[in-house]
């Protein structure tokens, strides 16, 4: 249990410690900072972590795969409760932020004055920070998730969460649940959910939340998978599945998938369709994954490509096939603020109804986040916690 002693108007002192797993390289073990003052600026708040879960951008942070300002606390999908408020700290909604508030917030700390701000892009925003992603400097050390707490700066989107969501549902909000509630909206631009037919490439955390999110809306939903787990959790969502590895006589494979949601040939645009596949959204970041969601689009159809966040992903697309289908190609990165309040709208109301709960397969004390990490990149679950104020078993 952690007290909280406020020493001025900016400055408080936690009992015990705030501690953050700082990493440093591929194959070293994270090691524990300790953290015993905060300095708050007006605008920022302390968060005492309730848990955390681990994103596969942490992963592929941890195995090198991609550049990272290290040494850095890792984490950027976590839910937790204020324990110290700066002077005018706000909630995205624009009232008050409040000590006991249960929130969730985004990845991003955005200035809100720049030109990509004003423009409504406020993850690209031209003095951006990150959460989990930012090398550890004086005053900003509780920088991620991975931590006991985090300081949450100035500009950043902070949405209470009700208290009777499972910590489990409302910790991906911040990451998947966000990102896959801004893909659905890329594609609701330019076609009505309700009662188009969806397809999912991917069946990781950001496939199976937007194939909710779809399902939610109206939507007929068809999730490529080539797991068979992720694909029968697919399937207790209420989506279709399909294997892309199935033989040509498989009941999975895609085509006959298709064929069945369209009640036609399956292939997109022949003249015996009744239907067509009018969204794809691609989560897996594959290239085979985002050849499949561009060639099943139907006519006038929209493809979000919001799984490709690693570099070496590259691809031929014959340009004459988009323009004579009318296909519309679009990229998600991030959210902003909208999109974290409807997430958490989202999970509020379907926690009860859908299994989100199981979407997080095992959690992990805070000093074995090694461990953790480890686990999740043997892809044995789709989530895997981290619980700070869990104790380590000996």
């Amino acid at each position: 249990m952690h007290t909280v002693d406020r020493l001025s108007e900016h400055d408080v002192i936690v009992k015990p410690s705030p501690v953050a797993m700082v990493w440093s390289e591929p194959g070293r073990a994270q090691e524990a900072l300790a953290v015993p003052g905060v300095h708050l600026c007006d605008g920022e708040a302390l968060v005492e972590v309730e848990l955390a879960t681990i994103c596969g951008a942490d992963i592929h942070t941890v195995l090198g795969h991609r550049p990272a300002r290290a040494p850095l606390v890792l984490g950027h999908e976590q839910v937790g409760r204020v324990v110290a408020i700066g002077a005018g700290a706000m909630r995205s909604d624009g009232s008050p932020l409040e000590l006991g508030d249960r929130v969730v917030w985004s990845v991003t700390v955005s200035c809100g004055t720049c030109d990509r701000c004003r423009r409504g892009l406020t993850q690209k925003c031209r003095t951006l920070a990150k959460y989990g992603h930012e090398r550890v400097h004086r005053g900003w050390e509780l920088s991620g998730g991975f931590a006991t707490h985090v300081q949450l700066r100035a500009g950043t989107a902070i949405v209470r969460i009700s208290e009777d969501v499972p910590a489990v549902v409302a910790a991906p909000a911040s990451c998947a649940t966000a990102t896959a509630v801004a893909a659905l909206a890329a594609a609701s631009d330019r076609v009505d959910l309700d009662g188009a037919v969806v397809l999912v490439t991917g069946g990781g955390m950001l496939g199976l939340t937007a194939a909710a999110l779809a399902l939610d809306a109206g939507a007929t939903v068809i999730v490529s998978e080539p797991d068979a787990d992720r694909r029968a959790f697919a399937r207790r969502l209420g989506a279709l599945s399909a294997d892309p590895r199935a033989r040509a006589d498989g009941t999975e494979r895609l085509e006959s998938v298709l064929a069945a949601a369209l009640g036609g040939t399956g292939e997109g645009g022949g003249a015996g369709d009744a239907r067509e596949v009018l969204v794809a959204i691609e989560a897996s970041g594959a290239a085979a994954g985002v050849r499949t969601a561009v060639a099943k689009l139907g006519v006038g159809g929209v493809a979000v490509l919001a799984g490709s966040v690693t570099s070496g992903t590259e691809l031929c697309v014959d340009p004459e096939s988009i323009v004579r289908r009318l296909v519309t190609l679009t990229g998600v990165h991030n959210y902003d603020a909208r999109h974290l309040e409807l997430a958490v709208a989202f999970l509020e109301r379907a926690w009860r109804t859908l299994p989100l709960d199981e979407l997080v397969g095992s959690t992990h004390a805070l000093a074995k986040l090694d461990v953790a990490l480890d686990e999740a990149a043997s892809g044995r679950h789709i989530r895997v916690g981290v619980a700070p104020g869990r104790r380590v078993a000996h």
